[in-house]
């Protein structure tokens, strides 16, 4: 039976059992432990170095109050990173290509941050629904664009990290069922292909981290204006 490109993005069952819970948990075995000792080895450096720049970078621009949230981004973003690496590696699944998955990372966040900037300052929360200075006869048309734009974005963060993901890995398994196909075939054109499945893996490699930046990114976008 031939098999369809979206299987691979089925969640596996073992007896019954999805899978999916031991993908997710496998990220945090793989982390190297900081030591008791003064000095620790390069893997332990250099993680806590990319930590420190990585949560340098996103909270700069917010104010002490948004401080408090640098654990769980800088967590979420090792997460996904780690997430999305395994996802390409061969016979392996890949939990956010899972829109379910994603939306359940987005909209707890998302929410999180509407609801401190409305008990924090809701004069100010309130304000972005209208910009300043607009005519009056637009104003009703402006608050139910800006909410409407306020409530999908969650549902962008979610949509956004599936499809390029998703996208990725169909186009690494039609290449690679290419290359397969035309080797016997055609054996110059084959290796050329296969070339192009090595440079587009390199490439899958960078969007893998990149999405998962932005992901925590746009979220510490959205607590900027809300603390």
């Amino acid at each position: 039976m031939m098999l369809s490109f979206f299987d691979q993005f089925m969640s596996p069952t073992y007896l019954g059992v999805p899978l999916i819970a031991l993908a997710l948990s496998l990220p945090w075995i793989l982390y190297p432990k900081p030591t008791p000792r003064w000095l620790n080895n390069r893997l332990v450096t250099l993680q806590g170095w990319f930590i420190n720049r990585f949560t340098h970078q996103i909270f700069q621009p917010l104010s002490l109050g948004g401080h408090k949230w640098a654990a769980l981004l800088a967590s979420l973003m090792l997460f996904l990173i780690t997430l999305n690496m395994l996802g390409l590696l061969p016979y392996t699944f890949t939990p956010t290509t899972q829109l379910s998955l994603n939306m359940a990372f987005a909209v707890p966040l998302w929410l999180a941050t509407v609801i401190i900037g409305m008990r924090n300052q809701p004069t100010h929360a309130l304000g972005h629904l209208l910009p300043e200075g607009t005519p009056t006869l637009l104003i009703p048309v402006l608050i139910i664009i800006e909410t409407i734009s306020l409530f999908i974005r969650p549902l962008a963060l979610g949509v956004r990290l599936t499809a390029n993901l998703t996208a990725g890995h169909l186009l690494i398994q039609l290449i690679a069922t290419a290359a397969f196909v035309l080797t016997p075939l055609m054996p110059t054109v084959a290796i050329l292909t296969a070339v192009l499945l090595f440079l587009l893996t390199l490439l899958e490699v960078a969007v893998a981290m990149i999405q998962a930046y932005v992901f925590v990114l746009l979220l510490s976008l959205y607590l900027q204006e809300n603390v």
